[in-house]
């Protein structure tokens, strides 16, 4: 069997900060007072470190304590891991919203970000003015391994019909909302014939191969012509109104799009579930007084939305 960590297990690891004492002020006393400990108890510990890595590591130059070779060689990698293990150690300081300036990651679409971040940030430049934000793309949905590992701190996403529940998760219903399609400004109605006749634009976020309309239209027996597949939201409805393209899009967008452009909107011509823009968090990643401080907001945000 490996025993892990052998030189460590016969090392009582309370005696690096004293070497590290030692080395840096080249003196007991001072060490010492540094520590908070007698010269006694410093001159013990001291000789416990002597028997453990069997070498002097310091002798005495007049008032000096001068280090060994193997003590010189030591020192470095002694008070990078005492350095490193004290910031990973030390408690984090308590979150005050109006000072922080916490960097927060967070998975998105075009969508999605569009519904949550102007009302956000709306709200955080008066009670969070120092808060930042760095806005990923993922290639997939829910973005559970991101979360659990931290790689994210929330997902913004939106629920399908078929989706599978995730328990881990926990979620933050921002608003409900539709499909819609629009069209340039000379199509002057949109029935179900009219739109499989056309040809269409399609947004897939995560590369998706099927879109959920186009999961619909097929078990309804029909299929759609595309001829343009993205995953970015914000080229498309410029596109359709240059073109004789339609594209099926949230309320939301198209609604904040329409003044904008030379577009217009049309009701879908079959029925399709309304979705609902959603934020997710992972039950067992760190629980940040940061994190926790920013979703309770947008909870109360997502209630003034009703």
């Amino acid at each position: 069997m490996n025993i892990m960590h052998p030189a460590l297990r016969r090392l009582d690891l309370n005696l690096l900060p004293i070497f590290d004492a030692i080395y840096r002020h080249r003196s007991v006393r001072l060490a010492a007072d540094e520590l908070i400990m007698s010269t006694s108890a410093m001159s013990h510990a001291l000789s416990r470190l002597r028997i453990a890595l069997n070498d002097p590591l310091f002798f005495r130059e007049g008032h000096r304590m001068c280090p060994s070779v193997y003590a010189t060689q030591l020192a470095p990698s002694i008070a990078s891991a005492l350095k490193y293990l004290n910031q990973e150690l030390t408690p984090p300081k308590k979150f005050e919203a109006a000072t922080s300036t916490e960097r927060f990651q967070i998975a998105i679409t075009d969508f999605t970000a569009l519904c949550v971040f102007p009302a956000l940030m709306h709200k955080l430049q008066q009670q969070a003015p120092g808060l930042r934000f760095e806005l990923l793309y993922l290639p997939h949905s829910p973005a559970l391994t991101e979360l659990l590992a931290g790689e994210v701190d929330l997902a913004l996403g939106f629920s399908t019909p078929d989706e599978t529940p995730h328990p881990e998760l926990e979620e933050i219903t921002w608003l409900q909302d539709e499909y819609i399609v629009i069209s340039n400004q000379s199509r002057t109605q949109l029935t179900l014939d009219d739109y499989l006749a056309a040809r269409h634009v399609v947004v897939t976020p995560w590369n998706e191969k099927q879109s959920v309309l186009d999961q619909q239209l097929e078990r309804m027996g029909h299929t759609r012509q595309i001829a343009l597949k993205t995953p970015s939201m914000l080229s498309a409805p410029f596109i359709v109104a240059e073109s004789d393209l339609l594209m099926a899009i949230p309320r939301l967008a198209a609604e904040k799009l329409l003044p904008a452009m030379n577009i217009q909107i049309f009701a879908l011509p079959f029925a399709i579930p309304t979705f609902d823009v959603r934020i997710y968090s992972h039950s067992r990643s760190g629980k940040r007084e940061a994190t926790d401080w920013l979703k309770t907001l947008l909870h109360k945000l997502a209630k003034d939305h009703d």
